[in-house]
């Protein structure tokens, strides 16, 4: 009998083809540089020489899992949450605008869906990063003179989250490290923990409407700084960068070399008087990778379709980079395939109205919210731009009662059964945030319950307690 074993191989295409090979490697192991294992002369796949086994099971979770934390999770399972049973419950904690049903998506964006679904061309697998017609669509509807983009330039995603996971992954290698906002959202963290990168936390400024301290950013940067993360609009702070502003982040990063990781999931939600132009427009040299998606703008946050779009002009990340994103992307089957043969649609067709209503409700609704909550002692509620939330102060000195502000959100939900997410998940202390998604009725409602707690526990400052005592 022929001496020989035979390997079956796949190549890129999914072609299959049988090899000829030895049934020795000059390495003795029968496994080839490609990492394919031979088969023996004997026809089998198992070394001659038997190896000792295990003599009890010892299965444990990975490093990488066991470095995976959601700071928000980790706070909110922790804590006590009971609600007064005489009152309903009013959460203004969950980033989600769909859940009191007031702000459902428009009807050319549920036709789109039901146009892709009944042509039966969306059934099957799409490539990795997403059908061409899908990619041009969105290349066509961000390009502009100031950021051209085509198709190559688009990476289709399982919602922002992808596209952010991707875009960290591609940059960075386990030691480097990458520059986050703070407070900024909590899964940039929880990403770059789990795959050894150190995060180091920039300071926003609340006195400056959230502004970024441009001289604690640029201190942190040093050789193994691999990304400058920039949120805006930002979550949780709802706050919207001057252009001014955005050209001053742009020349610390080109002045050190490091490409910008632009989260603008919440791009072009601000509110009327506001701009908000992408980072990209006003970067002449900066590479930036935009991440963006339909969850916010659209109200359809459980369909998961997100996106990366690579700004290159001057060819920094070149096709190396591009390719990586390509290889990432065929870990998984990315975003639904019935969502990308409904994206031109939705994205040419969804009426200006729908925007305009959307961003006129969530002015309305953080109107309402920061001018109840500005006459309440002890609270300092920051009016925001844009996105979806309202970052709140609690002068904690005045609330001798709580620890911090987990202790004084917990309290809320029991006292008067609305849960705000405490800051402190975004590794802000002392202040707690509001999602404005709610019905007005409900927020108008909730900011009477919040005045009455802070009256209850409202105390003067132990400075003029003492001035009193003497």
């Amino acid at each position: 009998m022929d001496n020989k074993a035979y390997l079956v191989q796949m190549n890129g295409n999914g072609v299959h083809g049988k090899n000829p090979v030895n049934s020795k490697t000059p390495n003795g192991t029968g496994v080839t540089g490609s990492g394919l294992h031979r088969l023996s002369g004997n026809g089998s796949l198992y070394p001659t020489k038997v190896k000792s086994r295990r003599l009890r099971w010892d299965v444990k979770p990975s490093e990488m899992a066991n470095n995976t934390l959601n700071p928000i999770r980790a706070i909110v399972d922790g804590m006590k949450l009971t609600p007064n049973p005489d009152k309903p419950m009013i959460a203004l904690s969950i980033g989600d605008p769909t859940v009191f049903g007031n702000l459902p998506t428009d009807d050319t964006v549920i036709q789109a869906m039901k146009d892709a679904i009944d042509s039966q061309k969306y059934n099957g697998y799409a490539p990795s990063i997403g059908y061409l017609k899908s990619r041009q669509a969105l290349a066509n509807f961000y390009s502009s003179p100031e950021a051209p983009l085509t198709a190559e330039d688009v990476i289709l995603t399982s919602g922002c989250s992808q596209a952010i996971d991707l875009a960290i992954s591609v940059l960075c290698n386990p030691g480097d490290n990458i520059l986050v906002p703070c407070p900024g959202f909590s899964l940039y963290k929880t990403l770059a923990v789990s795959m050894g990168i150190e995060v180091k936390l920039y300071n926003l400024l609340p006195e400056k409407s959230w502004e970024a301290d441009l001289k604690h950013l640029e201190s942190l940067i040093d050789e193994r700084t691999s990304c400058l993360i920039v949120t805006n609009p930002s979550n949780p702070c709802g706050s919207v960068f001057t252009k001014e502003h955005i050209q001053k982040i742009l020349k610390v990063a080109s002045r050190h070399c490091v490409p910008i990781l632009a989260d603008e999931i919440y791009g072009n939600m601000v509110f009327p008087g506001c701009s908000c132009p992408s980072l990209a427009s006003l970067s002449s040299d900066v590479p930036i990778l935009s991440c963006g998606g339909l969850a916010k703008r659209w109200l359809v946050p459980g369909w998961r379709m997100g996106w990366i779009l690579i700004h290159d002009r001057n060819n920094v990340f070149g096709p190396a980079l591009h390719q990586g994103l390509v290889k990432l992307s065929q870990r998984i089957l990315g975003a639904c395939s019935i969502i990308q043969g409904a994206l031109e649609s939705i994205l040419n067709n969804t009426p200006q109205s729908f925007y305009n209503n959307t961003i006129g409700f969530l002015k309305s609704n953080s109107e309402i919210c920061f001018n109840e909550l500005s006459t309440v002692p002890g609270l300092n509620p920051i009016m925001p731009s844009g996105a979806m939330y309202l970052m709140v102060g609690i002068e904690m000195d005045h609330f001798p009662d709580f620890k911090g502000d987990v202790d004084f959100t917990e309290h809320l939900v029991t006292e008067q059964s609305v849960f705000c997410l405490p800051a402190s998940a975004f590794e802000y202390p002392n202040f707690f945030r509001i999602v404005v998604t709610v019905p007005e009725e409900l927020m108008v409602e909730a900011c009477g319950r919040i005045r009455e707690f802070c009256q209850r526990h409202y105390r003067p400052s132990s400075c003029n307690s003492n001035d009193l005592d003497q």
